[in-house]
C-alpha cells in the first residue's frame, strides 16, 4: 500500500500538510519520505482527480421566457477587495449552472432549482462541444433533475457510497461559479446528514467547506478517488465555508427514477413535521425529548382522514422508533402507496396508536393558506393574548371560508401582540384551547380560565380545511 493511500486513516487536526507529513513517518517504506515529497503526492491526487472528473462536468446555460437569463458581470465580483464585501443577502443574477454525465448516452444529472422555468437549455461540454437537452425527468423535493442530450461515447461520472463517507475526509468540487467553468475547489466533508434545513424538501446533505459559490449548483462534490459523493446544491451566505451537497446514495437512487419513468411515485400522509427538541415548550410536550411533532395536518389528505391531529408526538412507525423528523421520512419512504401504518403517538401525556393508509404523493400538495379576507377592526379583545375571537356565524363562515362551524373564529389579531407572534391569523377558527374542545365563545372562555398561570398556551387551529397549532406564551 503506499503512503498516499494510507493517509486518510491518519487524517486527524491540524493542516493537510502536518496530517500528510504524519502518514509519512508511520509508513512502512525504506526510505522514510520528505515532506517535500508527501507534498507532492497529495499535488498529484488533486491534480488526478480534477483530470477524471472534470471531463464529465457540463456547463448548463438556460433561457428562459426567450431571453437569456441576465448574467452577473464575473469582474463585479472582485469589487469586495477594494469596496468592501457585498451584503450576503445580495445574490447575484446566474444564467449558468453545472451538472455532471451519469451515462455515456447523454444523461446528466443536475439541481432542479438550475434548470426549472428554462425555455431552452444549452449543455457545453469540457471538450467544447455544445447540446440542446431535454428534460427527462423533475423532482422538486430533492432538487434533482435529469436532461438529456443527443450523444454517445461520453465520459461518465462515477457514485461512491455516501453512506461509507467520514467527517474530515478530503473532497473536491467542480463547477461554473459566477460563470467562471471548471473551477475546482478542495476542502473536506465538514458534517453529514444535516437535515431540516428546508420544511419542503426531502434532505441528507454532506456539508462541505470546499469553497462553493452560485453556479456551482448541480455539479459534482468528489472524494479523493475521483468518485462522487454529493450534488452541490446549497450555500449559507457567500464566502462563509458552509456548502450542502445532495448524497449520493438519494441522487443516484432519484436519478435512476427519473430516467426509468420520469417522475418520482411516494407515498405521503400529508402532514408538515418538526423534530422535537430543546426549542419546544417542555411543559406542552411532558416527558418527552425525542419524536417528531405534526406541526399541520392539511387537508384531504391521508393523515385527516386519520385520528392524527396538530401537536401529537410520533414516536414510531409500525414499532419502529422515530428520534426525528428524517427517521419519519425515511420510514414513510419505505411504505407502498395504500398500504395501512400504524403510528405509535404521544397526545397530553397519553400514548395510543394512530391507522393512517398512505396514498401517492400529489405533484401540487396542499399548501398553508396564507391570506386571510380583510375584516375591520373590533374594538376590546376577547382574550389577554392580542386577538379577538367571535362564535361562527353564517356571515363568518363564508368570508373566511370556513370547513367548520365548530369552535370559535378569530377576528382580529394586534400587531406585535403574542397572538401576532405566535402566527395566528384572522380567519383561524380555534378548536382546543390546551387539549380542551371548544365550541363557541363560552366553552372557549372556559378553556382559557383552565390555562391560567401556565407560560404557554397551546391552541389547536382549523385554518380553512388545514389544522395545525400555535403556542402563545402568555403575558403574566
Amino acid at each position: 500500500m503506499s503512503v498516499l493511500n494510507r493517509v486518510p486513516a491518519f487524517l486527524g487536526g491540524g493542516t493537510i500538510f502536518s496530517k500528510v507529513f504524519a502518514a509519512a513517518l508511520f509508513a512502512n517504506t525504506v526510505a522514510p519520505l520528505t515532506p517535500k515529497d508527501i507534498a507532492h503526492q497529495l499535488n498529484d491526487a488533486y491534480t488526478a482527480v480534477y483530470d477524471k472528473v472534470a471531463p464529465t462536468v457540463v456547463v448548463i446555460d438556460v433561457e428562459k421566457d426567450g431571453h437569456q437569463s441576465e448574467s452577473h458581470d464575473p469582474m463585479d465580483g472582485f469589487d469586495f477587495f477594494f469596496r468592501g464585501p457585498r451584503d450576503d443577502g445580495e445574490q447575484p443574477d446566474q444564467s449558468e449552472g453545472s451538472g455532471f454525465i451519469s451515462r455515456s448516452d447523454g444523461y446528466i444529472i443536475t439541481n432542479n432549482h438550475v434548470i426549472e422555468g428554462a425555455d431552452k437549455i444549452l449543455v457545453k461540454l469540457k471538450d467544447g462541444r455544445s447540446f440542446s437537452a431535454r428534460v427527462i425527468g423533475v423532482d422538486d423535493r430533492t432538487d434533482i433533475s435529469v436532461i438529456k442530450i443527443e450523444a454517445s461515447g461520453l465520459p461518465v461520472a462515477t457514485f461512491a457510497d455516501s453512506d461509507q463517507v467520514k467527517v474530515g475526509e478530503l473532497v473536491c468540487a467542480i463547477g461554473t461559479p459566477y460563470k467562471f467553468a471548471y473551477t475546482f475547489t478542495t476542502g473536506v466533508v465538514s458534517a453529514k446528514s444535516r437535515n431540516e434545513l428546508l420544511s419542503d424538501k426531502y434532505e441528507d446533505y454532506i456539508q462541505t467547506d470546499a469553497a462553493i459559490n452560485p453556479g456551482n449548483s448541480g455539479g459534482p462534490l468528489c472524494d479523493i478517488d475521483g468518485q462522487v459523493i454529493g450534488i452541490n446544491t446549497l450555500i449559507h451566505g457567500l464566502n462563509r465555508g458552509l456548502g450542502f451537497a445532495i448524497s449520493s446514495n438519494l441522487a443516484k437512487k432519484v436519478s435512476e427514477a427519473l430516467i426509468a419513468s420520469g417522475r418520482i411515485v411516494r407515498p405521503w400522509l400529508g402532514i408538515i413535521i418538526e423534530s422535537l427538541d430543546d426549542q419546544n415548550p417542555s411543559d406542552i410536550f411532558k416527558g418527552l425529548n425525542k419524536g417528531v411533532v405534526v406541526r399541520t395536518v392539511q387537508a384531504d389528505t391521508p393523515a385527516a382522514k386519520s385520528d392524527l391531529r396538530p401537536a401529537d408526538v410520533i414516536t414510531d412507525v409500525d414499532g419502529v422508533a422515530v428520534a426525528n423528523a428524517r427517521d419519519l421520512q425515511n420510514e414513510i419512504l419505505k411504505k407502498k402507496i395504500g398500504e395501512h401504518v400504524l403510528l405509535g403517538v404521544w397526545r397530553n401525556g397519553r400514548r395510543m396508536s394512530v391507522d393512517v393508509k398512505t396514498e401517492e404523493l400529489p405533484n401540487d400538495p396542499n399548501r398553508l393558506a396564507t391570506n386571510s379576507p380583510f375584516m375591520p377592526p373590533k374594538e376590546n379583545l376577547a382574550t389577554g393574548f392580542g386577538a379577538k375571537v367571535e362564535d361562527v356565524t353564517p356571515d363568518l363562515e363564508r368570508n373566511f371560508g370556513l370547513k367548520s362551524d365548530s369552535g370559535v373564529v378569530v377576528v382580529e389579531v394586534v400587531p406585535s401582540s403574542p397572538a401576532a407572534l405566535a402566527d395566528i391569523h384572522v380567519g383561524d377558527l380555534i378548536t382546543e384551547v390546551g387539549r380542551t374542545g371548544v365550541t363557541n365563545i363560552d366553552s372557549f372562555q372556559s378553556a382559557l380560565n383552565e390555562q391560567k398561570g401556565k407560560p404557554n398556551l397551546l391552541l389547536l387551529l382549523d385554518r380553512k380545511g388545514v389544522k395545525t397549532y400555535s403556542i402563545v406564551k402568555t403575558v403574566n
